[in-house]
């Protein structure tokens, strides 16, 4: 091979590298959500690792809060408490108020910090566009049935324990409408409003971008009534979407 023909090849690649790092800095400008080493931005757009990004809070207690603090999220934050497959490392109780545009009802819910941070991304990003593009309103409360509870799975006296044990889950019943309409799950996801049926599979769907389990009434009859959602965190179990 001649001096020309090295040098030609080591200019191409020099040009290819020029090349892949200009539309490096063009992607991490434009779209720095789809980039796996770019800090979680709340005010961002989900991209392609933002689920990994919240599942990453669940090892960093410190950092969870900071979203929360950066995410305008009112709370307070509790001592752990329970223990062995009842414990809550690092939970904290929602308040009223701050950046949300819901009320959670009941009111004040005990999260642990990372699902309290993934919930708020999932009203953001997926609860409230789907209310404006299928309602033409937004979501101004989301019922539920509960987050912590000391329990195994399905209430069985042995087994596997839920997430709810660890404050790590909640399950949504229902949402209402700033306009004074209510979607139910129960009543709705097979019902006779196509509105609402598309809404509720549209905020199921798109929590399956944003949570570690996502089980709807497709899962089993045990979920007619409602949308579990959780963040169980690595090593702890399966993930779905169902």
């Amino acid at each position: 091979m001649t001096v020309i023909h090295r040098l030609a090849q080591a200019l191409l690649v020099v040009a290819l590298l020029a090349a892949g790092a200009a539309l490096l800095f063009v992607a991490t400008r434009r779209s720095p959500e789809d980039l796996p080493w770019t800090p979680l931005d709340p005010g961002r757009p989900i991209g392609l690792f933002t689920g990994r990004k919240l599942a990453a809070l669940a090892e960093d207690p410190a950092a969870c809060r900071h979203f929360l603090d950066r995410a305008g999220i009112a709370y307070a934050v509790l001592p752990a408490r329970g223990e062995g497959e009842c414990r809550a490392a690092d939970p904290v109780r929602l308040a009223v108020g701050g950046a949300r545009q819901v009320r959670l009802v009941p009111e004040r819910p005990l999260l642990a910090c990372p699902i309290a941070a993934v919930l708020a991304v999932w009203e953001w990003q997926i609860v409230q566009p789907a209310a404006r593009r299928h309602f033409g309103t937004r979501v101004a409360v989301i019922d539920h049935l509960g987050t912590y509870s000391c329990r195994r799975l399905y209430g069985r006296d042995s087994g596997a324990f839920s997430q709810h044990a660890r404050a790590n889950a909640i399950d949504v019943a229902g949402f209402r409408l700033a306009d004074g309409r209510r979607v139910r799950v129960l009543q709705d996801w097979a019902g006779d409003d196509p509105a609402a049926k598309a809404f509720l599979r549209d905020v199921r769907d798109g929590g399956c971008r944003l949570f570690g389990t996502v089980l709807s009434p497709d899962y089993n009859a045990a979920h007619r009534d409602h949308l579990h959602l959780d963040q169980a965190t690595r090593g702890a179990g399966w993930r779905a979407c169902r």
